[in-house]
């Protein structure tokens, strides 16, 4: 694998994607670590080094935005607001026959796709810019600390406003940093800076977890945890490679002079046909009540019973619950994303067929029949590793520290893995061996 990434670095137009890529690495982690103006930049880190809130109620979006939520920096708000356009115009494009009529048109469809996309992310971007400043305005992002309300000093309308300002145009940025990598970098720009960001929180989680124990200094918790990772990252890479090959043979046309058709390939379906996008769907709809209660004053019974079983994340309730929306999501996704009738009727305009199933309705039947099947081994497994922060090494106290969740792992193992066949499928364009020989 060295070998290979020596030889990357040796070809010239592929060392420039690589390096171009890596500066802009450099430049978003450089942005993520700029403070706003009107914020007292002592104080939050004064909070955030004594709530320890990161795996607390903005958990999620706070490791996508690489630490830099908590940090109320230029980059606060990362890359999820684009994350969450994108999974509502994906699945739009299934409500509405507009889009799906635009997708359909291929390239400049897709181009008008792409444009939509950018005008919901500025708005969400406006709406999750508004409530982040008004948290810290009023000291709610950081509960129990004691300088919690010294985070923004100016509390006038403008000081707001500048604030909202700054955070939307650093997600304006990322947005147009992750499309710099797309097209001249390598590998997909948004999913290279969700992997550089939830890889950036792994250092400071694992000493975290070393300094907490007691066994040995903390050198034995230290080494368990290693070796839980290594376990999951081999776990999840054997799970999101496993797929199920559907043979398919195309029956010969002859049209004119020249035969066409006759050979056979597969349709490949995944184990984890959903990715992570359950996961995360899973964790935002438990974070609206949560974020609700936290903002309502009070101490209401449906507030109580909220911060009691859907804040805590040891509690039995919000384990199963969590478990099930992940399990719920994951058929939904795979029901909205691919449609067996629409592959049946393709299959059947090229001449296409299943060996012993007849084209057409009962084509769609059996595809619909086998991803059902091979979909509930992959729910499962998506709710146990997505669960493991919760559970894993709970009797060390380290479980709120533990840096391989499974949102994390399941976005650096996927990114991984699309990366490095990206730059293997360029290694053999020219000739060269791939990471595997």
């Amino acid at each position: 694998m060295l070998s290979a990434f020596s030889r990357a670095f040796k070809t010239p137009d592929l060392r420039k994607k690589l390096l171009f890529t890596l500066g802009i690495i450099v430049i978003y982690r450089i942005g993520t670590h700029v403070p706003i103006p009107g914020v007292n930049y002592e104080n939050v880190q004064f909070c955030v080094d004594q709530a320890k809130s990161s795996q607390g109620l903005f958990g999620l979006v706070n490791m996508l935005s690489g630490g830099a939520l908590l940090q109320i920096t230029v980059f606060a708000l990362g890359i999820m607001p684009y994350i969450t356009a994108s999974i509502i115009l994906q699945l739009l494009t299934v409500v509405i026959p507009r889009l799906e009529a635009l997708k359909k048109e291929g390239q400049s469809g897709t181009a008008k796709i792409t444009q939509y996309t950018r005008y919901l992310t500025m708005a969400l971007a406006i709406l999750q810019g508004t409530a982040l400043a008004a948290t810290a305005r009023t000291g709610t992002l950081f509960q129990g600390c004691s300088r919690a309300g010294e985070i923004v000093p100016d509390q006038s309308i403008f000081a707001t406003i500048t604030m909202v300002i700054v955070m939307t145009t650093g997600a304006a940025v990322v947005m147009w940093l992750g499309e710099l990598i797309t097209d001249r970098g390598i590998g997909n720009g948004m999913s290279i800076l969700m992997f550089i960001s939830i890889a950036a929180t792994f250092p400071a989680s694992l000493w975290a977890i070393k300094e907490e124990g007691k066994l040995a200094d903390g050198w034995i918790e230290f080494g368990i945890v290693i070796l839980v990772g290594l376990v999951m990252v081999a776990l999840v890479v054997f799970v999101e490679q496993a797929q199920r090959r559907i043979p398919v043979q195309y029956a010969k046309r002859m049209i004119g002079r020249r035969s066409y058709g006759g050979t056979s390939t597969y349709i490949p379906l995944k184990v984890n046909q959903a990715g992570v996008i359950p996961v995360i769907f899973a964790s935002s709809l438990l974070y609206i009540p949560a974020l609700v209660a936290q903002f309502a004053g009070g101490t209401s019974g449906w507030k109580t019973w909220i911060e009691r079983n859907l804040t805590d994340m040891d509690s039995p309730f919000y384990i199963s619950t969590y478990f099930l929306l992940i399990v719920f999501f994951a058929f939904f996704y795979v029901a909205i994303s691919f449609n067996p009738e629409e592959v049946a009727d393709n299959m059947k305009k090229y001449g296409g067929f299943i060996p012993g199933i007849r084209a057409g309705r009962p084509t769609a039947e059996y595809l619909s029949y086998v991803l059902n099947r091979i979909t509930w081994p992959g729910s499962l497994y998506l709710g146990l590793i997505a669960l493991v922060p919760t559970m894993a090494l709970a009797g060390f106290g380290a479980n709120q520290n533990f840096p391989f969740g499974g949102t994390s792992i399941l976005i650096i193992v996927g990114v991984g893995l699309e990366t490095v066949k990206q730059i293997e499928s360029q290694l053999q364009q020219r000739n060269y061996e791939g990471f595997l020989r």
